[in-house]
């Protein structure tokens, strides 16, 4: 159960950077936007939390902002026309190799 909340908690992860993104324009703050950032937060935390009753503090710190830089870079692509240069394609696939790898550990 501790992995499963810890890969809830690095989804959540990815909603903070996008709320954020999303909640500041040229015409200014977008209430609800900053809101969904704040609620991702706390549940990712909370969520990590959680699997850290069972799983090293190392670890689980590692895949969780692992999961989060891997999401928030997919959206980034994705969703806004984010860069994704072979540079930055080689060094993501490092760090789902480090994800995996402390999986395994």
């Amino acid at each position: 159960m501790a992995w499963l909340y810890l890969v809830l908690a690095g989804a959540f992860e990815i909603g903070w950077p996008l709320g954020l993104k999303l909640g500041w324009t040229e015409a200014g703050a977008r209430p609800l936007w900053i809101g969904f950032s704040i609620a991702c937060m706390t549940v990712s935390g909370a969520l990590l939390l959680l699997a850290q009753r069972d799983i090293p503090m190392g670890t689980a710190y590692g895949v969780w902002t692992g999961i989060g830089a891997v999401g928030a870079f997919a959206v980034g692509v994705l969703a806004f026309g984010d860069s994704a240069s072979a540079m930055r394609m080689i060094s993501i696939a490092l760090i789902v190799a480090g994800i995996v790898g402390l999986k395994l550990a």
